[in-house]
């Protein structure tokens, strides 16, 4: 008869807190009421969206992009981007003519801070040369997918490897 393993966890040392877990938010700091309006808010914004978001859209949703999908009126922290990529890290807000310049920036600098880049484009771009505007996103997610993959290789590079399964320990 074999005997039965169980996993032991090392007890907690007294010398540094151990940090609670978030419940939602994916890790950011934001109370259950505020991340509940954003994604109510976000609901609403997709139900009634611009001509230049629902263009883009449809033009996102013909497209192959292989793995990469881009999300709608997607909640990132505490703030909506109109369309998000999560694996890549990068956003795309379209700038409306009635849009709060000061905010977006403030919001754009929030998400920069946290490895997300945030690409900014004209409506009216994208109402009058749509091709164009997917040959710049195009590029730009081609950029963002060579930096994530540069930066994981200098980290692979930098950090020591353990063994892989079978090459013991």
């Amino acid at each position: 008869m074999t005997e039965k393993k169980t996993l032991k966890l090392p007890e907690p040392s007294g010398e540094a807190p151990v940090p609670a877990i978030k419940k939602r938010g994916r890790g950011w700091e934001i109370s259950e009421t505020r991340l509940d309006a954003l994604h109510t808010q976000a609901r609403e914004m997709r139900r009634h969206s611009s001509e230049a978001h629902k263009a883009l859209a449809a033009r996102f949703s013909e497209a192959d992009l292989g793995r990469y999908k881009l999300t709608r009126h997607a909640v990132v922290g505490s703030a909506i981007v109109d369309f998000n990529c999560h694996p890549i890290g990068m956003a795309i807000s379209i700038d409306e003519d009635e849009a709060n310049e000061a905010l977006a920036k403030r919001r754009d600098k929030s998400l920069e801070a946290v490895g997300i880049r945030v690409m900014r484009i004209k409506a009216a771009d994208i109402l009058e040369n749509i091709d164009a505007v997917l040959e710049r996103i195009t590029a730009g997610m081609r950029l963002r997918i060579a930096d994530k993959q540069d930066a994981r290789r200098a980290h692979f590079a930098t950090s020591p490897r353990s063994p892989r399964r079978g090459e013991g320990r």
